[in-house]
């Protein structure tokens, strides 16, 4: 094995892979400062053992950097949210002829979701489907409240919260519709 790995090339192959020949003592002792350096943590009888074998699995040791953590920038709380009025739609953007395109956009969000049922999908699939919808656009009426001041108001679903629907009217008029349980 020892004359495999310390074997000269011959001048073809020095020649093709570039290598300057060497005196055999002096290529044996690159070897070996190079088995010791990639393997730093084996004995010399336990690389000699090693070469034995088929394969030689070099350890490859590098400095590590250490990565800095990177933070993770947290989202706004509820209440930034608030004070930043994020949510809020301001006067002179609460027009109904502004969320017309919305109540487009919508429509034919509607038609892709429904478009595969076909006429003798049971009646449970479409509610699931329905139920499911996304309502931002829907033009919606309020038929039955406790508080009879909502009754009859339409217009289209601008903001959903959890207990509120935020309608834009077609007297231009924001309303916030509550909803009970």
């Amino acid at each position: 094995m020892k004359s495999v790995i310390y074997r000269a090339f011959s001048q073809k192959e020095a020649k093709e892979y570039d290598v300057q020949h060497q005196e055999a003592s002096q290529a044996e002792a690159f070897v070996r400062a190079f088995l010791k350096r990639s393997m730093p943590h084996m004995s010399q009888q336990a690389c000699e053992d090693q070469l034995q074998r088929k394969a030689v699995v070099l350890e490859y040791f590098t400095r590590r950097k250490r990565k800095e953590k990177k933070k993770k920038s947290k989202g706004l709380s509820a209440r930034q949210r608030r004070d930043l009025q994020l949510f809020d739609i301001k006067p002179e953007q609460q027009r109904y002829s502004l969320f017309l395109p919305l109540h487009e956009l919508w429509k034919q969000y509607i038609r892709d979701l429904c478009n595969g049922l076909k006429p003798d999908t049971q009646p449970q699939m479409i509610q699931a489907k329905l139920l499911k919808a996304d309502l931002h656009g829907a033009i919606i009426s309020v038929t039955k409240s406790k508080c009879p001041s909502y009754v009859g108001v339409t217009g289209i679903l601008l903001q959903e919260t959890k207990h509120v629907f935020k309608i834009i009217t077609k007297e231009d008029r924001l309303k916030g519709v509550a909803m009970s349980g």
